[in-house]
C-alpha cells in the first residue's frame, strides 16, 4: 500500500458492489457521474472507486467466461465481500441500500413510489420499502447488464423493457434478486415468456412454441416466429444461469 492510502472497509466495499451491479460494464470509469458521486460519499477519489469496480470485475464469473480479466490485485476482504454478496442477494442488497442511505444522510433507502406510502407504519411500511428497493435494484442491475437492450429484439427503450425472472419470483425466494435469474425483455415477449409461449435454451437460443408457429403467416409471425432458434442478445455480464433456463425449458415452455 502506498503512503497515505487507507484500506477499504467492508461497508465501502458493499457500496462499491452495489454500484458495480447498477452500472453498464463499459461505464465503469472515473468520469462517470455515479462513480464521482460514490467517491464523494465515501471520501475516496473517483479513480480509486473505478479501480475497485475493476477489481470486482476480475471476480465476476460471467466476465471470466468471456475472457475479460478486470483489474488484478484483489484483497482478501474484496473476495470475501464479493462472495458474501453473491451468496446472499436478498440480505446484502437491502444492507447495501440501507448503507447508501446512511452515507447520504437519508432516513431510508430511496426507491420508486415510497413517498406514496406515508400512511403505512411499522413493520408493514418496512416490508413495502424493502420490496420496492429490492425490485428497483433488480431492474437496475438487469438493465445495466443488458445495456438497456431487449435480449430478443434489440429494442432500447427502457420504458418498454421488463427485468423478467426466468425462475418465477414466487417459486424461488433464494434467487429472487439474483441477476443471473433475470433477462431484459420487452413487455410483449415478457408476457409470452411468462406464459410458456417462448423460452431460451441453455445454448442461449430463442425457441418459439408450436402454439404460435402453427400460424406462420399470421400477425404473430413478425413478432415471434422470425426469432425462433436465433441467438439471444447476450448481456455484458450476469449471463443467465443454465440451471434456470433448463427449468424454464422443461417446466414452463409449451413445445
Amino acid at each position: 500500500m502506498k503512503s497515505g492510502q487507507r484500506l477499504w472497509t467492508r461497508e465501502e466495499l458493499i457500496l462499491a458492489i452495489n454500484l458495480y451491479c447498477k452500472l453498464p460494464f463499459g461505464k465503469m470509469h472515473q468520469h462517470n457521474p455515479e462513480i464521482i458521486e460514490l467517491s464523494g460519499i465515501i471520501a475516496r477519489t473517483p479513480g480509486s472507486v473505478a479501480l475497485k469496480l475493476g477489481n470486482f470485475a476480475s471476480l465476476d464469473p460471467s466476465l471470466q467466461a468471456r475472457g475479460i480479466k478486470g483489474a488484478a490485485n484483489t484483497s482478501k476482504l474484496d473476495r470475501e465481500t464479493w462472495m458474501a454478496f453473491f451468496n446472499n442477494w436478498d440480505a446484502l442488497i437491502i444492507e447495501s441500500e440501507l448503507l447508501l442511505a446512511k452515507y447520504k444522510g437519508l432516513p431510508e433507502p430511496v426507491s420508486e413510489n415510497i413517498a406514496d406510502d406515508k400512511e403505512l407504519i411499522g413493520q408493514t411500511r418496512e416490508q413495502v420499502i424493502q420490496a420496492r428497493v429490492n425490485q428497483s435494484f433488480f431492474r437496475k442491475s438487469i438493465l445495466a447488464a443488458y445495456n438497456t437492450t431487449c435480449c430478443i429484439t434489440g429494442l432500447q427503450h427502457p420504458e418498454l423493457l421488463v427485468a423478467s425472472h426466468i425462475r418465477p419470483w414466487a417459486m424461488d425466494e433464494g434467487n429472487r434478486l439474483n441477476p443471473r435469474n433475470g433477462i431484459a425483455i420487452n413487455a410483449l415477449h415478457d408476457k409470452a415468456f411468462e406464459a410458456g409461449l417462448m423460452t431460451i435454451d441453455t445454448d442461449y437460443r430463442i425457441r418459439i412454441s408450436s402454439k404460435i408457429k402453427k400460424d406462420p403467416h399470421g400477425p404473430l409471425s413478425d413478432y415471434f416466429t422470425r426469432f425462433d432458434h436465433q441467438l439471444m442478445i447476450l448481456p455484458t455480464r450476469f449471463l443467465p444461469d443454465p440451471a434456470f433456463l433448463m427449468y424454464h425449458n422443461t417446466e414452463r415452455f409449451i413445445p
